[in-house]
């Protein structure tokens, strides 16, 4: 590094998924389309949970926040690059860049947290149905979900402290649509031994104990059903935590590939193509799942827009 311009880095120039002009226009009416339509769909969710009355259930109120995080977390990345589609110069600041940094790493790890403790929900509501009222009132379920913010907020504060203690010099390219951690641990003209160690133990301390906390959930929740003898009952409960285990597959499968290819060979294109996975397709492919596979979820849907029409 000693061969480095040493002028202090004030913005990062991103290169973005492609050079090509012309894939560029397709990708951004492309990404635009998905992005509006998974806003809308999850605002849709958000709404119809909050409107009816029916599905006022903690089941539904983690639902809503895991779609307000995959809003949020598309939001961080998405709206940038889009605008960068069309920009000739796709600059970022190093203010920007922290911005990025630090809402990455927060509403990752926050969903980490709600994801378990959904799989925990699951499994009081199938393995203990008598105490599941008194266990999941209303004051715990928020208790829970403020918890996982905060555990997330202070995850990611913890992150940030490691990257503020690195300077950048030239070069100031990033070959990516954001601010990727890896390639900027690459870009640091200073030790980033600290840094990449606390961010490898944060987060693999945090996924690792979420992901056992989801697994073990979903165990007990088998074995209760496998003890069932009556095959409806099986399909039912089943059935209600498909949804969730599509959704934590996803999720998961995507992370440790992304993870994996940032300590491998794979080309800087294949690491954008996952990044497009988990920061534009996962939030709509989430919608979609919650949105088909939810019986209750569509009958209320039904009975809003039945009401909306009888009262016109």
């Amino acid at each position: 590094m000693a061969d480095r311009n040493v002028t202090v880095v004030t913005e990062f120039i991103l290169l973005g998924l492609t050079e090509n002009p012309d894939l560029n226009t397709i990708l951004s009416v492309l990404f635009l389309l998905i992005y509006l339509t998974t806003v809308v769909g999850i605002l849709c969710i958000i709404t119809i949970i909050q409107a009816s009355v029916q599905i006022h259930s903690p089941k539904y109120f983690f639902l809503s926040q895991l779609a307000f995080l995959d809003f949020c977390y598309s939001s961080v990345f998405i709206p940038k690059m889009l605008v960068n589609f069309s920009a000739e110069q796709k600059v970022l600041s190093y203010q920007g860049c922290l911005l990025q940094y630090y809402f990455d790493n927060m509403f990752l790890m926050t969903k980490c947290f709600l994801l378990a403790a959904i799989a925990y929900d699951q499994y009081v509501a199938i393995c203990r149905p008598l105490h599941y009222a008194g266990l999941m009132t209303p004051t715990f379920c928020i208790h829970l979900v403020t918890a996982t913010y905060l555990l997330g907020c202070a995850n990611s504060l913890t992150h940030l402290s490691g990257f503020l203690g690195l300077s950048f010099c030239w070069p100031n390219i990033i070959d990516h649509y954001f601010c990727d951690t890896p390639l900027l641990f690459q870009l640091a003209c200073s030790d980033t031994q600290l840094s990449e160690v606390l961010f490898t133990v944060l987060s693999g301390v945090t996924s690792v104990t979420t992901f056992l906390i989801v697994v073990s959930s979903y165990l007990g929740i088998l074995l209760t059903v496998l003890k069932l003898q009556s095959a409806r009952g099986r399909y039912k409960d089943f059935s209600t935590c498909a949804s969730h285990l599509m959704v934590v597959t996803l999720f998961y499968g995507t992370m440790i590939f992304t993870y994996v290819g940032t300590n491998s060979s794979y080309p800087q294109d294949i690491a954008k193509i996952l990044s497009v996975f988990y920061t534009l397709l996962l939030p709509i492919l989430n919608f979609l799942i919650y949105s088909v596979r939810n019986r209750e979820g569509k009958e209320a849907m039904k009975r809003i827009f039945k009401r909306k029409i009888f009262f016109q």
